[in-house]
């Protein structure tokens, strides 16, 4: 009698065992999530490129979008009160890691949540901002890859005069809105002194018609010339600045390659697909259990400078060989 009840119970012990084992395998197993908030358009070529090469080093690492990964984007073009409510939309999905492209995106993920993972892409000064508490060791939910280094204005502003040797006054044009920390940017010729002599001053825009005010005013003092650096704001008006900027017949030095193809005279910055390229390596090792406050923010590391020499011609202005012979890329 005991025998018996004995095999019953291994049976039903054994049953139980088993059966909640093969119940799982049979569950399919759940899709990592990622939500990408970018902060141009999606028609905007830079903004593919970007994606593309994002994509391509999730590839690398194994991991590819619609069969072991999903990925769920949404492009903000520039508009703050959009790029506010997409990351809430991307929150609300509850991603295992969001992705950040630019000042605005990160501030209203990180204003969003304080427990999902956040990378953030192309950030200028994240410690400076207030983002993280330090490079090495950022804390907290946020990490990822910086832009502009305050460096590299001198180094805008020397390619400039060096294809435009007659200005002596910049304009730094931006939109405080989507980039008040560009009041720091013009506080950092403080330390980083430009070539001398130049003055140097701010071309807050925050509408169309500020774009073409400031720029016709430059136009009409002899000697000036703009630096645009990486703002969301400028970035999707960029064919206006560049159109006015040729009408008015002024010098003026962007941050992306791209614009140079579209007809800026010169660009001079880090290579942005190669920072989002890296930047799923953190994707990746946050998926596999590290904690993003212990990954050290990343700084550049590919820089490019590109000219368009139709546009130079335009300008009359002749591009020294030196100049030439560093350039990654000349428009002909």
């Amino acid at each position: 009698m005991f025998g018996i009840r004995r095999r019953e119970f291994i049976t039903l012990v054994g049953g139980a065992a088993v059966w909640p084992l093969a119940t799982y395998a049979q569950q399919p197993q759940r899709i990592p999530q990622i939500g990408v908030l970018m902060g141009v358009a999606e028609s905007d070529p830079e903004g593919q490129a970007r994606i593309v090469a994002f994509r391509q080093g999730l590839a690398d690492l194994g991991w590819v979008d619609g069969r072991n990964l999903h990925l769920d984007y949404r492009w903000a073009a520039g508009d703050i009160d959009r790029v506010r409510a997409y990351a809430a939309e991307l929150v609300a999905l509850a991603p295992d890691v969001l992705v950040g492209n630019g000042t605005p995106a990160l501030r209203a993920l990180r204003d969003a949540t304080r427990s999902i993972p956040i990378v953030f892409v192309l950030v200028n000064d994240p410690v400076g901002q207030g983002f993280i508490a330090n490079l090495a060791r950022p804390g907290g939910n946020i990490t990822g890859f910086s832009f502009l280094e305050y460096s590299m204005i001198g180094k805008s502003l020397e390619m400039l005069t060096q294809i435009a040797p007659k200005v002596h006054r910049v304009a730094i044009m931006f939109n405080p809105t989507t980039m008040s920390h560009y009041i720091a940017f013009l506080r950092s010729f403080e330390t980083v002194p430009p070539p001398s002599p130049l003055e140097i001053k701010a071309a807050s825009v925050v509408a169309p018609t500020d774009i073409e005010l400031a720029i016709a005013k430059l136009g009409r003092d002899p000697g000036s010339g703009l630096l645009v650096p990486p703002d969301t704001y400028t970035i999707v008006h960029r064919d206006l600045i560049i159109s006015s900027a040729a009408q008015h017949r002024l010098p003026a030095i962007f941050t992306y390659r791209q614009f140079a193809r579209e007809g800026a005279l010169i660009t001079y910055g880090p290579e942005t697909t190669d920072i989002f390229r890296r930047s799923a390596s953190y994707v990746d090792r946050i998926l596999k259990g590290a904690n993003p406050g212990d990954l050290p923010a990343q700084a550049p590391t590919k820089f490019e400078l590109a000219i368009n020499l139709r546009t130079a011609r335009m300008l009359g202005l002749e591009v020294p060989p030196t100049l030439l012979a560093l350039a990654d890329e000349v428009i002909e």
